[in-house]
């Protein structure tokens, strides 16, 4: 491996992850559960990612490894909750490949009818060009991380200019401000609504993107630095955008298109709702390159995606729960063998799952594994108390436990049925770690760091079951749930700072780290993990 990728492209690297397939439908899919008040789950939404990306900012000044999704919390908590988080990260990640592919042939279903049978599914053939266009994103990413890089930065700045260009267009064009009071009111949905919108109404799909500088940390210029720059930036520059893009969508609808509620609200059309509001203001010109940029924008995140997930089956690799081969490295510094496992994988979607399953597996299996961010953050205060840190989160007891009790909020709003996904993911998960462990024995895999894994993976089942959120029976009501959610959280919160690994098993698992890096980067000085920080 090699640092190559500067502040400029990290940072896109996100913003191309953040603004995918979904700008021109999410604030459809936002104003459909909440109305008006999507704006304020866009707020909410860009609060708790901003809370979580602290988080790892500060763990990547300290430790940006390949990976680092799946990597962290073997630092902090061992192989067992390492191989948990990272397990639901790379499925998750390999839906997101799936979901872009798929949008990629949507928008091009105009050109191409015969991708997509009478039943909307994918023909034989177009099941044939996703795992074609799979396979490219495949190859061009064994190119090399600074090859990626540029093809990426020539992509994304497509990405930001016509979404903001679409929004600045129709709010000049058209803005009723009695659209933020009629029909039902500001909030017609209530409180439910909003955190509907958050959850399943494209919000947290959306700016989950962020991810991607995490995991291309092990091949970032001066990352103490630039990650958590680009992890600020990207997010703060794609909340402008959708904010932009929501309050315009809110704004330009008529009441022939609110007549029946804000739920019934539809659009017809391959290009979805914004299109249709930039036609109805007369913006043709804009509408006439909103066809291609959606599919720049879908091939973009898909090529991320794909890189990115690539840097994580490495880690999990080094975790021990995938086979060793797909550390190896390409001459180009690429992990070429995991590129090819999971394109088999992300394959394997397009057939096994249909694309609705894939879509509710995708936010709840990607989230779950960010909740050891806020958790390893105390746990390198006490296992690197003078270790110098670029970026410090500010009141770190207090922020963290917010970011995890949030993002466990995340994963209850998704609802009933995601979580019975997420249930199997986890179940499969299981059991290869338990086959894998054979290998090192049963006792070799730190259990007592992940005796707070169990309790809480149980009480979001049973929290989920007992709610009202996507399928769940309703006995909790809405209020109540999110208090008895708030402190389960905060208790296993505490629990789990409490388990973090000894500094002997620490320190052992930094040696092997430094090993391995010996063989990954060319030069010493690129290596994420430097000595003289660990032995302060």
């Amino acid at each position: 491996m090699e640092r190559s990728i500067g502040l400029l492209g990290l940072t896109f690297v996100a913003i191309s992850g953040i603004l995918g397939s979904g700008w021109l439908f999410a604030p459809l899919l936002a104003a459909q559960a909440a109305g008006p008040s999507s704006l304020i789950a866009w707020m909410i939404g860009g609060f708790a990612m901003l809370l979580l990306a602290a988080t790892f900012a500060e763990i990547a000044t300290i430790l940006p490894v390949a990976g680092g999704i799946g990597r962290v919390p073997h630092f902090s908590h061992g192989s067992v909750v390492s191989m948990t988080m990272g397990w639901t990260a790379w499925i998750g990640y390999n839906t997101t490949a799936t979901i872009e592919v798929e949008a990629v042939l949507r928008y091009s279903k105009s050109m191409a009818p015969w991708l997509y049978g009478p039943d909307g599914l994918l023909t034989p053939a177009g099941l044939g060009v996703a795992c074609l266009l799979l396979l490219f994103f495949t190859v061009l990413n064994a190119f090399g991380v600074k090859f990626f890089a540029r093809i990426n930065t020539a992509l994304t700045w497509v990405k930001i200019v016509i979404p903001a260009l679409l929004a600045a267009v129709i709010l000049t064009s058209e803005f009723r401000y009695a659209n933020f009071s009629d029909y039902g009111g500001f909030a017609p949905e209530g409180l439910k609504g909003i955190l509907s919108a958050i959850s399943t109404g494209g919000v947290i799909f959306a700016l989950i993107g962020f991810r991607h500088v995490i995991d291309m940390a092990g091949e970032a210029r001066n990352p103490k630095v630039n990650v958590p720059l680009a992890l600020v930036l990207s997010l703060v520059v794609c909340l402008v955008i959708y904010g932009g893009l929501q309050l315009a969508f809110l704004g330009a609808l008529d009441h022939a298109q609110l007549s029946d509620g804000w739920p019934a609200l539809h659009f017809t059309g391959e290009l979805g709702p914004m299109a249709a509001l930039a036609t109805a203001v007369g913006a043709l010109w804009i509408v006439s390159i909103l066809d291609t940029s959606a599919r720049i924008s879908s091939f973009a995140s898909g090529l991320v995606s794909v890189g990115s997930n690539a840097r994580l089956g490495l880690a999990m690799a080094q975790n021990g729960l995938f086979p060793k081969f797909m550390e190896t490295l390409s001459a180009r510094g690429v992990p070429l063998f995991s590129l090819l496992v999971n394109f088999a994988v992300a394959s394997l979607f397009f057939v096994l799952l249909p694309f609705k399953e894939v879509l509710a597996l995708n936010t709840s299996s990607i989230v779950l594994s960010f909740i050891v961010g806020p958790i390893a953050v105390l746990s390198f205060r006490r296992l690197l108390p003078d270790t110098p840190r670029a970026f410090v989160l500010p009141a770190a007891p207090i922020t963290g436990c917010l970011a995890f009790v949030v993002a466990s909020l995340i994963i209850y709003w998704s609802g009933w049925h995601t979580m019975l996904h997420l249930g199997i993911c986890l179940a499969i998960g299981f059991a290869l770690m338990l086959v894998r462990s054979k290998q090192g024995g049963f006792d070799s895999l730190d259990w007592r760091e992940a005796a707070w894994l169990p309790p809480y993976l149980i009480g979001l089942v049973c929290f989920s079951y007992l709610g009202s959120f996507g399928g769940g029976s309703g006995m909790l009501p809405v209020g109540p749930d999110m208090i008895a959610i708030a402190l389960m959280a905060t208790g296993i919160y505490l629990l789990a700072v409490r388990l973090s690994l000894h500094k002997d098993k620490f320190n052992r698992y930094i040696a092997e780290e430094e090993l391995d890096e010996m063989l990954e980067y060319d030069s010493v000085d690129d290596a994420p993990v430097e000595r003289s920080d660990f032995k302060r």
